[in-house]
């Protein structure tokens, strides 16, 4: 019978380790994969989840807008109020008549971003401000939301407060860059315009224009993420990582009577 070498049984248990460690590596790379999967796949949904509160916020910035130029409360009733709500105490208001676009306009224009309380004369150049930062290259957002004009500020419409917010994003006024802002740029076309028609499906289906005044609204509405990131150089205070930009163009029409 054939002896083993005394250490025989040591080179099997050093063997035995190896492999032992080698597994070990091998889990703790597989956890480590398996983390960093995870914590990619929660930072896309909560980015994800991040703008659609913001698209909806800024959704409802754009049918404030509407409620506003129709002169209408939250509830689709006659706007009634004091102050900025109905924009009974305020001289910028929406013209009523072709007579009052001109002094409007003129009203708009000198100003230094020509909009005040949210009407604004039709932009020209770089029109992107809410990109910009730099006054060197334009207006800027900062400058914008001073004459910009907040969910509910000319309707009515609850917001809340941060313990019982009607919308978690449009109840955060506590900066330029929190919460949402739209704009209404005025712009009007000429009065023979009255008796054109829109083509909208061939030459025999035609839509009249029924405009009184001959007046199309541009609104923008630009509404932030609830999550931020640390300012970078030339930055102060948290910056939202998400901002939403909607557009839509609003032509009141009136019925015939």
């Amino acid at each position: 019978m054939q002896r083993m070498p005394p250490d025989y049984h040591r080179r099997q248990q050093g063997v035995a380790l190896f492999v032992v460690i080698v597994f070990v590596m091998l889990s703790m790379l597989l956890a480590l994969w398996a983390s960093r999967t995870s914590l990619f796949n929660e930072l896309v949904v909560g980015n994800d989840a991040d703008y659609q509160r913001a698209f909806e916020a800024a959704q409802a910035l754009i049918q404030d807008a509407e409620l506003d130029i129709r002169g209408e409360r939250a509830d689709g009733s006659s706007c009634v109020g004091t102050g900025d709500v109905c924009r009974a105490g305020i001289a910028v208001r929406f013209p009523p008549e072709a007579k009052d676009v001109g002094p409007l306009l003129a009203n708009l224009d000198p100003q230094p971003t020509q909009c005040s309380k949210g009407l604004c004369v039709k932009r020209t150049g770089k029109l992107d401000f809410w990109n910009n930062n730099d006054t060197t290259q334009g207006v800027t957002l900062e400058e914008m939301t001073k004459t910009g004009a907040r969910y509910g500020q000319f309707t009515g419409a609850a917001v809340g407060n941060e313990d019982n917010p009607a919308n978690p994003i449009l109840a955060d006024t506590g900066a330029f860059n929190r919460g949402g802002w739209y704009w209404i740029e005025v712009l009007p076309y000429d009065e023979s315009s009255k008796n054109s028609n829109l083509i909208v499906g061939g030459p025999s289906n035609l839509l009249p224009l029924h405009l009184t005044p001959s007046v199309v609204y541009r609104i923008t509405a630009v509404a932030f993420g609830r999550k931020t990131r640390p300012p970078r150089t030339g930055e102060t205070g948290a910056q939202p990582v998400t901002v939403v930009v909607l557009q839509q163009t609003y032509a009141r029409q009136r019925a015939k009577d």
